[in-house]
């Protein structure tokens, strides 16, 4: 067997290793056994393995390019996804799609909840926050704000036993968020991309069958690979255009809301039913911002509108505003 290569020093029965391999739950290029993890190089997926019980540490880790805080461009951020283990080595895997890393890190945590998810910098911070917190829920005054905050992190919890639900409804809204804010233009610009693309593949062809030349041969392919990969993902297709992206976000309602009739007095709107809202609130009300839940979620609304492209946070926070503010974009903070 030439794949999975082996990281670190254990080594997993080969027998074991293919049957785990072939089982696997798959997240983009990467994917989770139940004896390793598997994780890509940049062009193949799941080339490497890692037994699950060499995993140190394993979290997110997103790059921007230039105008990614903008929200403007095609590349507004590359995610990574990023596995420390054994003796302080580590394995960064490039992702097309960022909500695919969050998906696997969910998962795996959800497995192995003693793995840490977060960076050692980024753990440091959360127990901080934690911890302050925890003063200011000790220092209120009002035992019906602490009684709130309680509620709260009671119904985050109950959130939290079906995180399906609310990363299908985050991932739904973003791509309803995509589909408003894409310009019709660049569909047709990637139409004449993949054209180029196609134009290219064939000349590569061409070129290989008449022998013109080894380096023409890499040049043509390497182009009409990125062409063809970069123009595809832009292109309206069944799984990619506004009336199936709606259905989808209509579907998440649907689906929270049936969920959280569930639980007796829910203390959210069922479209912004997400552990993170839920957290907001919670500081919030520790910070004597706000009196109810009510109130607490008119601040969130305030707070969120009031984070913009000129506005700079820590990357925990980037990701937590990444996942809850779609929710409330479209539907334009009612």
């Amino acid at each position: 067997m030439i794949f999975p290569i082996k990281l670190g020093s254990v080594e997993l029965d080969p027998q074991i290793l293919k049957d785990d391999r072939r089982h696997c739950r798959r997240f983009g290029p990467c994917g989770v056994g139940k004896k390793a993890l598997y994780l890509n190089s940049f062009y193949i997926s799941r080339m490497y393995y890692l037994p699950i019980a060499s995993v140190k540490r394993i979290y997110k880790r997103v790059a921007m390019s230039k105008g990614g805080f903008t929200g403007k461009g095609l590349f507004a951020s590359i995610p990574y996804l990023v596995v420390e283990y054994e003796d302080g080595q580590e394995k960064q895997c490039n992702f097309k799609v960022e909500e695919m890393v969050d998906q696997l890190i969910a998962y795996f945590h959800k497995q192995w909840p003693d793995i840490p998810v977060h960076s050692a910098a980024a753990q440091k911070k959360l127990e901080e926050k934690q911890r302050e917190l925890a003063k200011k829920q000790a220092m209120l005054e009002s035992s019906k704000a602490r009684d709130t905050i309680f509620k709260l992190a009671k119904a985050a919890d109950y959130l939290e036993q079906n995180s399906a639900l609310y990363e299908q409804m985050s991932q739904a809204a973003r791509k309803k968020r995509i589909q408003e804010r894409t310009n019709p233009a660049y569909r047709w610009v990637a139409l004449v991309i993949v054209l180029m693309g196609g134009v290219s593949f064939g000349y590569g062809i061409y070129a290989l069958v008449h022998h013109l030349g080894s380096a023409m041969y890499f040049l043509l392919f390497g182009l009409a690979a990125v062409f063809l990969f970069s123009g595809a993902n832009v292109l309206p297709t069944r799984r990619n255009n506004a009336a199936y992206v709606q259905r989808m976000l209509e579907n998440a309602w649907k689906d929270m809301e049936r969920y959280t009739e569930k639980y007796p007095d829910f203390p959210v709107p069922a479209c912004y039913a997400h552990p993170v809202v839920l957290r907001w609130m919670q500081e919030i009300l520790a910070q004597e911002r706000a009196g109810d839940t009510k109130e607490a979620l008119s601040v969130l609304k305030k707070d969120l509108q009031a984070l913009n492209s000129s506005v700079t946070v820590e990357q925990e926070t980037y990701d937590e505003v990444m996942m809850i503010k779609p929710l409330f974009l479209v539907k334009n903070y009612e």
